[in-house]
């Protein structure tokens, strides 16, 4: 053979070989474009991308002096100790879209959250039903909400409030981007306690009405050796969804809930615990305030009507303040967000919503008798003791005898959200919580109205504090099951299994012991609405 021969041989060897090799190499190439792709996002290759946007707004009271709720008694106050927000994050997928905006305010009624959810959607294309809006409860903020106990709705704040609401919103939608997110909870025992306690059989007390109904109540002072025990349950869970940019590289936003109801300050309006812990976190978190999307940090209210971060199975902790409680919390929140796993798939981004109405415990004849005396006394002036409160509030019930209910459930990858516009039993959030379908399910309190306390039906035999009625906690015996169920179903149908087996009732000997003697003895009678 020649050498011309030979090399023309190997040339066309060659050519074969190449043109054999090339489609191996697009594969090659296509697989590792793949794999890069799916390493960047942490889903699979067909994943539906999630996006979510972040604001945090300023809501502090421009005009002074201004309505303060969360006392018996109508205070104003002319100081801000601390700025209020409304921080707001929006979450999309190709078919979904939904916006939570916590806000620092004691209590947004459903009137004033449709005001903004309007004006949001607006501004946005975010259906109203997609849009969840909750209070942190704090004490020491402008009022909203008229016949809050003896407080009125500050007549410049009520219709300053929900635009700023729904421009936080429309903020937060502008800054939609390719996102991930995680979740995780941890337990934290020692920073929310029972504040309902029940009292010795020999201190049975008095409520407003003059009746001996008291077996049960708020803040018993420290080591009281009139109280025996707390009255039920604690949910002491920490709840963390964690929202990043889609490569990992930038946080976006926190979304924390924990029932604990409010620390306490004094002297002028302030977002309490809330605010603090949203700052220590964004520090932690985030150190840059320099960002051109800066990121945002949320607590929200978790199940903490009869809860508190007060011991008072142990003596008073001396010199212990809002600062350290809120920094101790904020490291447990800090170490638990380090251990979160992400997740960029959006196609188990859902939500429901759905409306109830429930019946108000309305007064029997001599009630009425009783609250028509001291209201006439009182004439128009504001009311200035606690009887007085209930007066007034016995003729609203007359006159606003039932209550609208938005509730709402949401879903996130595995996680699961409920929503209701009431105060509620830390035992309630553990009910939802051990029967949810989900993996992990937390509960947002105050949200998307206010509609006032919800004991479960047992507790409303031992009297107290949140079974006296009014606005704040007037709805009919069997709401807090009735709520639950709707809820448990909601969520259901998010996840598409059926809800868990409860096993247990949550209280401890004592506790059912006392519950047993107060529905033998049918106390409470005429504030369970039964004499009506």
């Amino acid at each position: 053979m020649s050498l011309r021969r030979n090399n023309e041989m190997k040339g066309t060897n060659m050519k074969r070989l190449r043109w054999s090799v090339a489609p191996l190499l697009i594969i090659i190439g296509l697989s590792m474009v793949i794999g890069i792709a799916t390493l960047y996002t942490g889903c699979k290759p067909n994943a539906v991308l999630l996006q979510v946007g972040a604001h945090s707004i300023d809501i502090t009271p421009e005009k002074l002096p201004a309505i303060r709720n969360g006392g018996f008694i109508q205070q104003t106050l002319d100081q801000v100790l601390d700025r209020l927000h409304a921080r707001c994050f929006v979450f999309k997928s190709e078919d979904e879209i939904i916006a939570i905006a916590v806000v620092d305010s004691c209590m947004i009624p459903r009137d004033v959250c449709n005001q903004a959810k309007v004006l949001a959607s607006k501004r946005t294309g975010i259906p109203a039903d997609r849009i969840l809006i909750s209070s942190t409860h704090t004490h020491s903020a402008p009022s909203v909400m008229d016949m809050c106990l003896g407080s009125s709705s500050d007549p410049s704040y009520d219709k300053f409030l929900p635009p700023k609401i729904a421009e936080g919103i429309a903020s937060a939608y502008e800054n939609l981007e390719p996102a991930r997110t995680g979740w995780t909870v941890v337990d934290a025992p020692e920073h929310t306690h029972n504040r309902r306690w029940l009292k010795h059989p020999n201190s049975y007390a008095d409520d407003p009405f003059g009746e001996k109904t008291v077996r049960a109540m708020m803040h018993p002072q420290y080591q009281n050796p009139d109280y025996i025990g707390e009255a039920g349950p604690v949910d002491s869970g920490l709840s963390l969804i964690s929202i990043e940019s889609a490569d990992g590289s930038r946080p976006i936003g926190l979304l924390a809930n924990y029932s604990m109801h409010y620390f306490g300050v004094s002297g002028g309006f302030s977002a309490d615990y809330y605010g603090r812990f949203c700052e220590l976190m964004e520090k932690r978190i985030s150190a840059s305030d320099s960002a051109e999307r800066p990121f945002v940090a949320a607590m929200s209210q978790g199940t903490s009507g009869d809860l508190h971060w007060m011991n008072y199975s142990r003596p008073k902790k001396e010199n212990y303040g809002i600062e350290q409680y809120t920094e101790e919390l904020a490291s447990i929140a800090f170490d638990a967000y380090q251990t979160i796993d992400y997740k960029i798939d959006a196609s188990k981004l859902a939500m429901v919503e759905t409306t109830i109405t429930l019946d108000r415990r309305l007064a029997g004849a001599e009630r009425l008798a009783w609250a028509a005396e001291l209201n006439a006394k009182r004439g128009d002036r504001r009311p200035g003791n606690r009887p007085e409160v209930y007066a007034e509030q016995v003729v609203w019930f007359l006159e606003h005898p039932k209550e609208e209910l938005v509730l709402q459930a949401i879903r996130i990858g595995d996680l699961g959200i409920t929503a209701m516009p009431n105060e509620v039993y830390g035992i309630t959030g553990l009910k939802l919580k051990a029967q949810s379908p989900f993996e992990a399910t937390f509960n947002m309190e105050l949200a998307n109205g206010a509609a006032g306390y919800i004991p479960p039906p047992e507790q409303h035999f031992l009297g107290g504090y949140t079974t006296w009625p009014a606005r704040t906690a007037g709805l009919e015996l069997d709401a807090e099951p009735i709520i639950v169920d709707a809820l448990l179903g909601m969520l259901e149908e998010l996840s598409g299994l059926k809800r868990k087996p409860l096993t247990t009732d949550f209280y401890n000997d004592q506790q059912r012991e006392a519950i047993r003697k107060a529905r033998a003895d049918d106390n409470n009678r005429t504030n369970r609405g039964l004499e009506y």
